[in-house]
Parts: C-alpha cells; sequence; structure tokens
C-alpha cells in the first residue's frame, strides 16, 4: 500500500521528504542526499515500461496509472511515494484508490510565494510563472529535449495550483501540511508527521532523534549540503534546487498586478487554508 507524499512543485515536498527518511531510516536522525531516494517519484518509466513507451502520451499513461500502482504493491508492503500528479480522474481513469492507496501526506504552500520559486526552478519570467500556476492543462514533460530519456521524464498531469489542492484535500486519512507551518514551528510539524506514519510504519522516535533532525534537515542545512555535494535533483548545473527558501517574501519579489491575479483566481482556497 502506498502513502502518497503529494505537492505542487515547489511546495515543500523535498524538505518533508528528508524529514520522513530520517525519521523512518535513521536511528539517530542523521540526514544524507541519497536518503531521499527511499521515497520514489511516481510515475517514473521503468514503472510503466510493461505497459507502455509512449510516455509522453497522457492518455496512454493515464490508463496504466491503477496497473503499475499495483503492480508496485505487488510485494504487499507499505511504502511512501513522491508525486506531483493530481489526484484526479483523466478520461475515467483515476490516478490512484483505496486498494492502492492507504494514507496521504499532501504539503501546500501560499501560491504568492511559489511564483519566484517556479520562475527559478523552470527558468521562467515571474508572468510565465503566475500562468504556469493558473493554467488547468498544465502538466510536466521535458518535450523540448528529444534525448531526454531519465526516469523521471514521463509525463505528469498538475493542472493549476487550485485544482491540485483541491484533488487531494478531499483524499480519505490525509494529513496537510502548511509550508508555512512547517518554517514556524518545525518541531510540532515533524512530531505531525512522526504520528501520522507511525499508524503505517513502525519506527523509533525520541526528543534528541528529532532535534538532530531539525538540525539536519533545516533550510540552510541543505542549502550548504547542497553547495558541498550537488544535488541531483536540481533542475540543471547552473539553478540551484534549495533557493530562497524561507527569505522568498512575494511582498519583496513580485509585482501588484500578478499577485491580484493570484488572489482573485484561488480566493476560496487561499481563504481556506488561512493565506488571505
Amino acid at each position: 500500500m502506498i502513502i502518497w507524499c503529494a505537492s505542487y512543485p515547489k511546495s515543500g515536498n523535498t524538505w518533508i521528504r528528508a524529514i520522513i527518511t530520517s525519521l523512518i531510516n535513521s536511528k539517530s536522525g542523521e540526514f544524507k542526499f541519497d536518503m531521499l531516494r527511499k521515497v520514489s517519484l511516481f510515475p517514473k518509466r521503468f514503472q510503466f515500461k510493461s505497459f507502455t513507451n509512449e510516455f509522453s502520451d497522457l492518455k496512454k499513461i493515464s490508463q496504466f496509472w491503477i496497473s503499475a500502482q499495483e503492480k508496485i504493491n505487488s510485494d504487499g508492503k507499505v511504502k511512501i511515494l513522491k508525486t506531483h500528479n493530481g489526484n484526479y480522474n483523466f478520461l475515467g481513469k483515476d490516478f490512484t484508490n483505496k486498494k492502492n492507496t492507504i494514507g496521504v501526506i499532501y504539503i501546500v504552500r501560499d501560491p504568492r510565494n511559489i511564483i519566484s520559486s517556479i520562475a527559478n526552478h523552470y527558468q521562467l519570467n515571474l508572468e510565465e510563472s503566475v500562468n504556469f500556476l493558473l493554467d488547468e492543462k498544465r502538466f510536466l514533460f521535458n518535450k523540448n529535449d528529444p534525448d531526454d530519456f531519465s526516469e523521471e521524464n514521463i509525463i505528469t498531469l498538475l493542472g493549476s495550483w487550485k485544482t491540485h489542492y483541491n484533488s487531494w484535500k478531499i483524499a480519505s486519512n490525509s494529513l496537510i501540511i502548511r509550508y508555512e507551518d512547517l518554517i514556524s514551528n518545525t518541531r510540532l510539524e515533524i512530531e505531525k508527521l512522526s504520528e501520522f506514519i507511525s499508524k503505517f510504519i513502525k519506527f523509533e522516535v525520541n526528543d534528541q532523534k528529532i532535534q538532530t533532525i531539525l538540525n539536519m534537515t533545516s533550510f540552510k542545512k541543505l542549502k550548504q549540503m547542497e553547495e558541498i555535494e550537488g544535488f541531483e535533483e536540481a533542475p540543471n548545473d547552473k539553478t540551484k534546487f534549495f533557493n530562497l527558501g524561507p527569505k522568498n517574501d512575494w511582498k519583496n519579489n513580485v509585482n501588484k498586478k500578478l499577485i491580484e491575479r493570484i488572489e482573485s483566481n484561488f480566493s476560496d482556497e487561499m481563504k481556506e487554508l488561512k493565506y488571505i
């Protein structure tokens, strides 16, 4: 059975994965980048190779979302998978179901602060980044590089920030974590994660381990690790994955007209999440 670690891009998914792997896969709470592989991405190409090789075709891939998950779950073990895919029904095909999903951790972030992060990660200007967030038909796939045969280059149905959040918030047995709460009270959010995951996976936790996780997975520490070691999930050699983090403040980075577009389009969801 799968526990999804789901989010819109640049919302703190990697930070949460670092915390999760430190909780589950380290006795002391120590963290290293290679531990992130313990929370693998879905979809990946190898998960679909026995069903189709048309990795850019959403119609084809969506037909096998469930089949791929059934194959992953055939060992009967609980695993945690990262995804940016929305929890959608596409042309009659559900992204997942209760047979394959045991729980959901959804990380959400103020979309006004995602603007500059999306711009940095995907090399867009701020207006293009806002368009990205508003695009109901947005998907992830590197169609500009015909030689990109990487495992991660498989079409992923994203949608807008709003529809993505709404698709996952209705999932049963879920934990929603706001990125902003993770910044303001990291220990409390780690404790929430620990309590939620311990319902499905056994691991040891104590105050000292949580303190080590706090130290080892802070944004400052992760940024330092990327500077020294590099980070394989960075989009390219020139762009840093860990960019501004908690210092990212839309009031200083994004003009008023773009902010108004976000607030008017996402008003209900932002009020629900207490962003406005």
